[in-house]
């Protein structure tokens, strides 16, 4: 039995949703709250395996709850939002502080929720069986140990001061005479061309990645597939990704249409290195994260710098497009030079792929049980001898860096 809480603040919904959930043989609705600040509340007083919560709402907003949520009594949360510009924004938000999925609410509201019920009830179950509770402890436990390890290189060691015996015969050497600058020497200073040129970055464009240099690293290119939990594990891999990473990242993340792109502007405002999503043409770039549009599938064509990404509309793959299959197949015949990611999802996207990828010699990282929100998509992969590296969630970027450099 899956004990859900309600959070709200219109009753109609709060009544329209109770009602759906108590006709189910498998879910007990134990209470309902009217904002953020009472859903907190409730969670702490109910314990429920699920809530689902509103974005928008009085008092405490649903973005606040949750971040107060997670920290407080970590649980597997589905949230309701608009399809807005700024209920999109919302949602990436929600999902990147954990909450594991959501529900569109199609113009504001769910006035017909007879036409999205089973979409509602199959994402709570699937929710429900969310591993949030132990995926946000061991990420934390992989941050602790990862500053710690950071905060033992930066101790610098200790350099004593020794007074040596000075004597008087013993004089200090003169000052050389003030030496006359080269006549070349202000010329080169004031020689525009020989002047270092700064990195111009402009983020939410495509101009800034057209202005990045092709894909370098030796042609090589990393691939990382990831469905729930995926917009929170990308949020902390792609933030520690560095700046000057020589080659492209290309990412399928399973999301609806309408979403991927304030993913890629979220992680790119945050991030050092260049995302944005993917447009068909665009060529890979090193420095660039590209993301699979919602609704399409994503795939790599060419070689070495003149990489580039092809969108489709081909029938879904195992229900999925994009597909974590569908890009794999297409990136495999890199062989040695890719490196392919698998991170947190339900099911077994991308290990068909992962197949072929270590068949042509590629080299594979996939994310660990223990911060993994689902642990599906990574297991797949594990339990198929398929992974040369198991990693938690923090340590992924560094892992991908030493892949790619060596």
């Amino acid at each position: 039995m899956i004990k859900i809480l309600i959070a709200d603040d219109s009753a109609f919904m709060r009544k329209v949703l109770s009602d759906l959930f108590a006709a189910q043989p498998d879910f007990e609705v134990v209470g309902t709250a009217i904002n953020g600040r009472d859903a907190i509340e409730k969670v702490k007083q109910y314990d429920p395996d699920l809530l689902t919560m509103d974005v928008q709402m009085p008092v405490m907003d649903g973005l606040n709850a949750l971040a107060v949520i997670m920290e407080i009594h970590p649980m597997p949360v589905v949230m309701l939002s608009s399809l807005t510009k700024e209920g999109t924004d919302e949602t990436i938000r929600a999902l990147s502080l954990g909450a594991v999925d959501f529900i569109s609410k199609a113009g504001g509201s769910i006035s017909r929720i007879d036409t999205i019920e089973t979409d509602i009830l199959a994402k709570c179950r699937a929710a429900a069986k969310a591993n949030v509770r132990s995926a946000m402890a061991g990420a934390r436990a992989a941050e602790r140990a990862e500053k710690e390890r950071a905060k033992k290189k930066s101790v610098s060691p200790v350099m004593r001061h020794i007074d040596l015996p000075r004597h008087a015969a013993h004089e200090a050497p003169k000052e050389p005479p003030e030496r006359q600058p080269s006549p070349f020497a202000s010329a080169k200073r004031e020689n525009p061309l020989l002047k270092p040129r700064s990195k111009v970055f402009m983020p939410h464009s495509a101009s800034s990645a057209e202005a990045a240099p092709p894909t370098a690293g030796g042609g090589k290119l990393v691939a990382i597939g990831t469905s729930t939990g995926g917009p929170q594990a990308l949020q902390s891999v792609i933030t520690r990704l560095p700046k000057d990473l020589p080659c492209g990242v290309v990412v399928v993340q399973h999301m609806p249409p309408g979403f991927t792109k304030s993913l890629a502007q979220r992680l790119d405002s945050l991030s050092a290195v260049h995302v944005k999503e993917a447009e068909d043409g665009d060529i890979i770039r090193s420095g660039c994260v590209y993301i699979a549009p919602g609704n399409y599938h994503m795939r790599v064509s060419g070689s070495g710098g003149a990489r580039k990404i092809v969108l489709g509309q081909d029938p879904p793959v195992g229900n999925h497009r994009p597909a974590v299959n569908v890009l794999f197949d297409s990136v495999a015949p890199i062989g040695r030079r890719l490196v392919a990611v698998i991170m947190t999802g339900m099911g077994s996207d991308g290990t068909e792929g992962m197949k072929k990828i270590k068949a042509e010699g590629g080299y594979s990282i996939a994310q660990d049980e223990s911060t993994s929100v689902v642990y599906g998509m990574p297991k797949s992969v594990v339990d198929a001898g398929l992974a040369d590296e198991i990693r938690p969630v923090t340590d992924i970027a560094r892992a991908i860096v030493a892949a790619v450099e060596r």
